[in-house]
């Protein structure tokens, strides 16, 4: 009885990973569908503008989600990243109008993600303060910051290319896509490529889901923690700098609540919160998911206020999907 017992639980882990794997298919199709369909004029929601509109939209949290997606499946979680986006925006902005290089303004925002993150992963390792709490201390604090160094005012800033990483119909025209899109993509595959066929993905693999049997083999968990910390708050800097070629202006006070997008997008892919699992093109298509479903919304004329209700409504369905099956293996 045992052994015809075998192939069956066999058979079942298999498509359950199967199932992992396509489910965020599944629902970005899902809500593309819905939407066509109550929006009346599906030959509008799938045209190639609104496609161009979404994908545009979709960049900033996309970023995000490459950094979260890194740190989630290394067993953490980040809630400045809101705060982290308007901070790096607003010293962005300022390096434009102080007179540097747009490119040095550029890795200047990023930077300022990267010490924040650097920071958040210090606090975590070296004060062994939980990433829930030491992040969520983050969030006020480079919210402050941002808020202090603008005069608690947006900050225009002087024409550069800067401002058209995020355009819905790019120069040159045969981009297509806004760059940002592009630049998303590539970082994406990176990333994938990272996670998967380096030591330092298949570490963060590991410390995510056993830290101390990765402990036990040698693995220094601190350096891995404070490095992916770092690492993914140099994606929320790029974030910022999108986010601020999107205004066209560092604004102290944008991106707020900007981490249950980026962290939907990263559950909604098939990333737990218990860490060890993840995937960047899940994440990918969760960022898809909640840019499709936000953009519906507006179409539909809905409030705000419907929108974080369906969106926290995913979430916890999302995460109750995760611990289901945590539960089956």
């Amino acid at each position: 009885m045992e052994q015809e017992l075998k192939p069956s639980a066999s058979t079942n882990r298999y498509l359950r990973r199967w199932a992992t794997l396509l489910g965020p298919f599944l629902g970005l199709a899902l809500v593309i569908a819905v939407f066509a369909v109550l929006t009346g004029t599906p030959e509008k929601f799938l045209s190639p503008f609104n496609i161009r509109v979404v994908l545009s939209q979709t960049v900033i949290v996309a970023i995000s989600a490459i950094g979260m997606t890194i740190i989630m499946i290394g067993g953490g979680i980040d809630l400045s990243v809101g705060s982290t986006i308007a901070l790096t925006g607003v010293v962005t902005a300022l390096g434009v109008n102080a007179g540097f290089d747009p490119i040095i303004a550029l890795l200047a925002g990023i930077l300022v993600g990267a010490v924040v993150g650097s920071v958040n992963g210090l606090t975590i390792t070296g004060l062994r303060v939980v990433p829930f709490i030491a992040t969520l201390g983050m969030l006020g604090v480079a919210r402050g910051a941002a808020k202090w160094i603008s005069g608690q005012e947006p900050v225009n800033t002087a024409p550069t290319w800067i401002n058209n990483l995020v355009v819905t119909f790019p120069d040159p025209p045969w981009l297509m896509l806004a760059p940002g899109v592009w630049i998303a993509l590539v970082l994406a595959i990176i990333a994938t490529i990272v996670l998967r066929n380096t030591v330092f993905g298949r570490r963060v693999f590991a410390v995510g889901s056993n830290e101390a049997a990765a402990r036990a083999c040698g693995i220094s968990t601190n350096r891995i923690r404070i490095a992916v910390y770092a690492l993914a708050g140099a994606f929320f800097g790029l974030a910022g700098v999108m986010q601020m070629s999107r205004l066209r202006q560092g604004d102290p006070t944008v991106a707020a609540g900007a981490e249950l997008d980026v962290i939907a997008a990263v559950v909604i892919g098939g990333g737990s919160l218990n860490g060890g699992q993840g995937t960047i093109l899940g994440s990918m298509i969760g960022a898809l998911i909640m840019a499709f479903l936000r953009n519906g919304c507006q179409q539909m004329g809905w409030p705000n206020f419907i929108q974080e209700i369906i969106i926290g409504t995913i979430i916890v369905a999302a995460v109750a999907v995760d611990q289901l099956r945590r539960k089956q293996l």
